[in-house]
């Protein structure tokens, strides 16, 4: 199994990246894919979820108007898009896999080694 982040890095307040979470390994359509993150000395934290075998999404409130969760079936890849970022956000960023979107970490199965973003001018 694996979940390959990327799409990371610096960029100014107010801008934009899309992360990709590229998987292989378990039958992507029967799971559910997160985004986490993990700032400096902070809990990691639940932003997005999606579910391929639902096809729903679920957001965490600090997120909603901001990050956006989709996915590509066929290439077995959940991205994520964050718009109007902010010096907070800074964080090292996962994506995990689990059968049901809930926000404890124990609820997924598979993790990847997450790719960082920097928010700073």
């Amino acid at each position: 199994v694996q979940l390959v982040e990327s799409g990371g890095g610096l960029v100014q307040p107010g801008g934009s990246l899309r992360l990709s979470c590229a998987t292989s390994g378990f039958i992507f359509d029967d799971y559910a894919i997160a985004w986490f993150r993990q700032a400096p000395g902070k809990e990691r934290e639940g932003l997005l979820c999606i579910s391929i075998r639902e096809n729903w999404a679920d957001y965490a409130d600090s997120v909603k108007d901001r990050f956006t969760i989709s996915s590509d079936n066929a290439k077995r890849t959940v991205f994520l898009q964050m718009n109007n970022l902010k010096p907070d956000d800074t964080a090292l960023y996962y994506c995990a896999a689990g059968l049901r979107c809930k926000w404890t970490l124990r609820a997924y199965d598979y993790w990847g080694q997450g790719t960082q973003v920097t928010v700073s001018s």
